[in-house]
């Protein structure tokens, strides 16, 4: 099945980058996905975005200008790129 277009006012997922390792490579806060909406689409890269993120201790905005775009990331689901959410 093949996956919708990225467009204004969409709903996808944004995985966040979670906390610092520590020295032994555990997280206090391990990425996780948080919903988001898409703000912007970059014309030329449907695959970059900005989005409004919705985390449970506030909102983030990270916006397509001075290089805060968001990149899809349908395969590993790295933190700090946003996916489609899954069927469920």
């Amino acid at each position: 099945m093949s996956h919708p277009t990225a467009a204004v006012g969409r709903i996808v997922h944004y995985v966040s980058h979670g906390t610092p390792l520590r020295s032994d490579g555990s997280q206090q806060f391990p990425p996780a996905c948080r919903a988001a909406i898409i703000t912007e689409v970059d014309q030329d890269d449907p695959g970059r975005v900005g989005l409004a993120v919705f985390n449970p201790t506030g909102q983030f905005f990270h916006p397509l200008s001075a290089g805060g775009c968001v990149l899809l990331d349908n395969g590993a689901q790295a933190g700090g790129t946003w996916h489609w959410p899954e069927r469920v």
